[in-house]
């Protein structure tokens, strides 16, 4: 067997055992979704070792995701650290075997306190699940090591429950892209949302008159690329908007496609001005659901000067 093959095994391997974890999560997982949820303190997550690594892991992507949380070395933890710990406080203390002497150790003193602890173990049977409030079990019947002895499979469970925990909190807290910038100020999407429309939009605006023909106006909606067109009356300046969702409910509701840009037009549509920042563009788009806005001079402007578009703003080539 060559190791592009055992690598191809310890993938299935690994894969069924998530599986069957999966398959195990009951409504104790939507308790501790709430509980983190509501509390009004932050989440402590604590472990040691490889196990602790993830838990540092967990703890990060769910402060960067809106979940107020730190990670406490529970070696640390009995030195004086758990004056980081209030009663206000949810703790994870993460141990695959459930009876870390390190984890132990600060469970009684965590309940003095009076915060809420939940065990993320791999033994819903030992003793760190019986001292907590709430159990998570991210128990699997074997490690991929050859050994059984190396944290493998018990590994990647602990880092896919963490995962589930953060997208379920994210969901539930409608975490949108322009709040991931703002704990993000450092990283790609944090900087290019943080810029102002106006650098980012195009000024090549799609436009058609109010009369113009179904046809010509799919011409120029294609030309153009962004999926939308303005619609002008030569007196009154831009009169509404044709986007792609329009174009195919005229194609639903016509039997005969002689109409015209008139007959199919969206007569009000949402703007932002050029100094607005992305973030403040894509809040808009998330609220109303749309790709694109039509750019202004100012907030009272109603001369068109650009469009953005969701994939100006999220689109990193």
């Amino acid at each position: 067997m060559t190791y592009s093959q055992r690598a191809k095994e310890i993938f299935k391997d690994e894969i069924r055992e998530l599986e069957t974890l999966g398959k195990a999560i009951d409504d104790n997982f939507d308790k501790v979704i709430d509980l983190i949820y509501n509390c009004t303190g932050k989440l402590v997550v604590t472990g040691i070792g490889k196990t602790g690594i993830i838990g540092h892991r967990i703890a990060a992507s769910l402060a960067s995701t809106g979940t107020p949380s730190i990670f406490l070395s529970a070696a640390e933890a009995v030195h004086g650290d758990l004056g980081m710990v209030s009663s206000k406080d949810v703790v994870m203390l993460v141990s695959n075997s459930g009876a870390t002497n390190e984890i132990l150790n600060i469970i009684q003193p965590l309940h003095n306190i009076g915060c809420t602890l939940i065990a993320l173990t791999g033994d819903p049977c030992s003793k760190l699940a019986k001292e907590c409030d709430y159990v998570l079990s991210t128990h699997i019947d074997h490690e991929v090591c050859p050994l059984g002895l190396a944290p493998t499979t018990s590994t990647t469970a602990t880092t896919l429950m963490g995962d589930a925990i953060m997208v379920c909190l994210m969901e539930k807290r409608q975490f949108k892209a322009e709040n991931f910038a703002i704990y993000h100020p450092g990283g790609a999407l944090g900087k290019k949302l943080l810029g102002q429309v106006g650098k980012h939009m195009s000024v090549d605006v799609p436009k058609v008159q109010r009369n113009t023909t179904f046809r010509e106006l799919v011409r120029e909606m294609s030309n153009k690329h962004l999926g939308m067109t303005m619609v002008y009356d030569e007196h009154n300046g831009c009169c509404g908007i044709i986007t792609d969702g329009d174009l195919r409910r005229a194609i639903q509701k016509y039997d005969d496609l002689h109409i015209t840009a008139k007959d199919i037009m969206t007569p009000s549509f949402k703007h932002i001005h050029k100094e607005a920042l992305l973030s403040d563009a894509l809040a808009i788009m998330d609220k109303y659901n749309i790709t694109t806005l039509a750019v202004t001079e100012t907030a009272e402007s109603e001369e068109i000067l650009g469009i953005i578009s969701i994939h100006h703003i999220i689109d990193f080539n």
